[in-house]
Formats: structure tokens, C-alpha cells, sequence
């Protein structure tokens, strides 16, 4: 489906119909053609029933030529939602055919990527105020960089919740290229900050699931388990990812397997109507991997691509947790193979390091194969990103800009540090 998460749907191909292997004796095309006759004489056919039959006695040289393709118009056409945002595919060859239509999504492509990077600057507003708003202070009046300039430099990334190793890391090489004259000007400090960072949030590639083309497409259903603790947004991250997909013409379902809070299924279940989702639930205090059970199987007779789900965040009971979610994954593993094949971890950016901390007893519990950062929009601490991406070293996969539906986007570290600095 070049889709939300990337992965394409399998569509069922049309069989081919048989063609007659042996042609026929002469006494056979006489029999064919004498019944052909007596037929349309005693049942005269409408004529839009006349293709049928000479389907069936011979085909006329019109029929035999090709039908001519059907063309659709660009706005037609089922496009991913990253290919909406200018992130389609690398090196993808445009018919040559058809260059007005390729100059008119070249331009539609590039005024949607500059309207999410709109959104993504909305969204760190307040983080590059906090940010820049103390290096403008210090670098008012300054022709040259100081060790003033970069301990306030420090300063604010740390209040930003960049982390504190990790800022002092960046202001030691930054001295350091200081003192060896190869950084000489502010523009020059800023984009050296820039690299850092965005080497530091690029280092996560090559570990836990970067993108769902990584797992087979012969596998169906694609297994999401959603992990995290209460109040992060675990719900809400479930429901717009469940629309995305659906929105790019796929088969659906989730599963609510947080049978400990029956405040859960009910948040399930208004996002499962909202979307016109399928919701597998069942009563509070089942088995939760009785749950999965039955939405695995309820998932395979259906056919569905996708079953996201949901899962408990009661921390404070680590051992019954790290219990329950390794028999939901071992249930999982046995009906589908190698499921579940991506295990997000939802984590709250409000909660700044505590959300980091959040993270670190997780991955103590489960297998975590990715990272989504909500509420980024309502924080003066979206560094937050940036710390999560250097401790934890798992690919922040998407991230919360937003209340809207298609508020929740794929993590960019170009938009992220672009946003903070620009």
C-alpha cells in the first residue's frame, strides 16, 4: 500500500480465464455452429446479451483486440500518506507520458512537505522558544564565540531536556573546533549543533523495526502491540494509527487487551466507532491473551492487514506485566509468524525525563522495536526527543504534533532539528 506505515496491501490477482488448449474437429465447430443458429432463432437475445454469446461460439475481431486502459486522474489515484507528504519512495521513475501530471504532484508533493514542516514548527514552537530565546540573549552585541557563549549555549539545551551528558558532549566539541578556529561565526556554531544532533537521532538505524516494509509482505496480518503507561496518549495513538491505515484501503482490527481497566475498552470502543474500526474486547478480568487469541483468529478469517494491540501500562506490578506481555507475545508468535512484529512504546513528552524513565523500566518488560512521542506540541521540552533517541538507541517511529486525527506523524530528524533552530 506505499501506506501510512508503508507496507503495501496485497491485492488478490484476477485469474486469467482458460483458453481452449485443442483446437476442435470440424464435426465439433459444425455442432457448435448448428446450435449457435437454432438458439438465436427460438430465443432472439437483447442486444446487450450478444457478447455473450459469441463469447461463448467465437469471438469477433473487435473483441479480440486489446481494451484500452483506464486512465484515472492524479487526485484519483491511492496515494500513501507519506507520498501525500512528500516522502515517497527514493528513485521512483515517473512515466515519461505523462509530464504534466508528474510537474503537478512534483509541486502538490513540495507544498504539502512544506506544510507539514508548518506544523512540525507549530508543534516545537514553544521548545524553539525556550531554546533560541536564551541564545539570542547571549550572543546580542557578541562578534566572536566565548566560553560565555557556550556555557549559555549549554545551559538552554539542558533546559530544553536535551540531557545533561548529552549537552556537554555537544559544547565540548563545539570548544573544541572553536579553539582550532573551524567554527569562527554564530551561523557556523548553530549548524555544528544541528549535525550533532541529527547524528544523534540518525544513530538509532539499523536497530528495532525502522519501517514495516522490513518484515515480509507475505505475512498477514501485520501485528502492532502498543505498550506504555496510563495517561500517555496509548488510546488516541491506537485510534489514529488505526484511521491511517484504514484511510489507504486496508482491512483493520483491534484488539483490546487491556482487560484491567474496563475504562480502557470503553476508550477503545468510542475510538473503534469514530473510525468504523472493528473492536475485539471482551469483559474485565479475562485472560488478556485469551483476547489476543480470539483477535488473531478473528483477524485471519477476516483477512485483515493489520491488528493493532492494545495492551496494560500498570507499572507499579512490574512482575505480573513482564508475565502478561510475554504470553500475549508467545500467543502472538504461535498463530502468526514472528508476531508481533512491532512492539511501540508511548511515551509522553509533557513528562520530560520522567517519560525517559518510563521508558527505561519498559524495556526491562518487553521488547521494544520503537518509540512514540505524544503531546510534543504541548512542551517547552521537546529536547525531550533527543535524549530518549540517545539513551534508549530504538528509532522514534512517530510522533504527536497535534489534536487532529493526522496529527500523528512519522518521526522526521530533519523537520525535528530544522523546527528547533530555524
Amino acid at each position: 500500500m506505499g501506506l501510512f506505515w508503508k507496507r503495501t496491501k496485497k491485492q488478490e490477482s484476477e485469474q486469467p480465464a482458460n483458453e481452449q488448449a485443442v483446437e476442435q474437429t470440424s464435426t465439433e465447430q459444425a455442432l457448435e455452429a448448428s446450435a449457435s443458429v437454432e438458439l438465436e432463432s427460438q430465443h432472439p437475445q437483447p442486444e446487450q446479451k450478444a457478447g455473450f454469446f459469441k463469447r461463448l461460439f467465437g469471438k469477433t475481431e473487435a473483441q479480440e483486440q486489446e481494451a484500452e486502459p483506464i486512465v484515472r486522474a492524479p487526485e484519483q489515484e491511492k496515494k500513501s500518506f507519506w507520498e501525500r507528504w512528500g516522502r515517497s519512495e527514493e528513485n521512483a521513475a515517473t512515466p515519461a507520458s505523462e509530464p504534466e501530471v508528474a510537474t503537478t504532484s512534483v509541486a502538490r508533493a513540495d507544498a504539502e512537505k512544506m506544510s507539514l514542516f508548518k506544523r512540525w514548527k507549530a508543534s516545537l514552537n514553544r521548545t524553539s522558544e525556550n531554546l533560541m530565546s536564551r541564545l539570542d540573549d547571549v550572543i546580542h552585541g557578541k562578534k566572536v564565540i566565548d566560553a560565555e557563549v557556550l556555557d549559555h549555549l549549554e545551559e538552554a539545551l539542558i533546559g530544553a531536556d536535551i540531557g545533561v551528558q548529552t549537552a556537554m558532549e555537544i559544547i565540548e566539541n563545539a570548544r573544541k573546533k572553536v579553539d582550532r578556529s573551524e567554527v569562527s561565526n554564530f551561523d557556523e556554531l548553530k549548524r555544528l549543533v544541528k549535525d550533532n544532533l541529527l547524528d544523534i537521532l540518525n544513530d538509532t538505524s539499523g536497530k528495532g523495526i525502522s519501517s514495516e516494509v522490513d518484515v515480509s509482505l507475505d505475512i498477514q496480518p501485520y501485528v502492532m502491540m502498543i505498550v506504555g503507561v496510563n495517561g500517555v496518549g496509548k488510546t488516541t495513538t491506537i485510534g489514529k494509527l488505526a484511521n491511517r491505515i484504514k484511510a489507504e484501503g486496508n482491512e483493520v482490527l483491534i484488539c483490546a487487551a487491556d482487560t484491567f481497566r474496563a475504562a480502557a475498552s470503553d476508550q477503545l470502543a468510542i475510538w473503534a466507532e469514530r473510525t468504523g474500526v472493528p473492536l475485539i474486547q471482551q469483559k474485565k478480568g479475562t485472560d488478556p491473551a485469551a483476547v489476543v487469541f480470539d483477535s488473531l483468529a478473528a483477524a485471519k478469517a477476516r483477512k485483515a492487514d493489520v491488528l493493532i494491540i492494545d495492551t496494560a501500562g500498570r507499572l507499579h506490578n512490574k512482575a505480573n506485566l513482564m508475565a502478561e506481555l510475554e504470553k500475549m507475545k508467545r500467543i502472538a508468535g504461535r498463530e502468526v509468524q514472528s508476531a508481533p512484529h512491532e512492539v511501540l512504546l508511548v511515551v509522553d513528552a509533557v513528562t520530560g525525563q520522567n517519560g525517559l524513565e518510563q521508558a527505561r523500566q519498559f524495556l526491562k518488560a518487553v521488547p521494544v522495536t520503537g518509540i512514540v512521542l505524544t503531546k510534543l506540541d504541548g512542551t517547552a521540552k521537546g529536547g525531550i526527543v533527543v535524549a530518549i533517541a540517545k539513551e534508549l538507541r530504538i528509532p522514534i517511529r512517530y510522533v504527536g504534533i497535534g489534536e487532529r486525527m493526522d496529527d500523528l506523524v512519522e518521526f522526521s530528524p530533519e523537520d525535528y532539528v530544522n523546527s528547533l533552530f530555524d
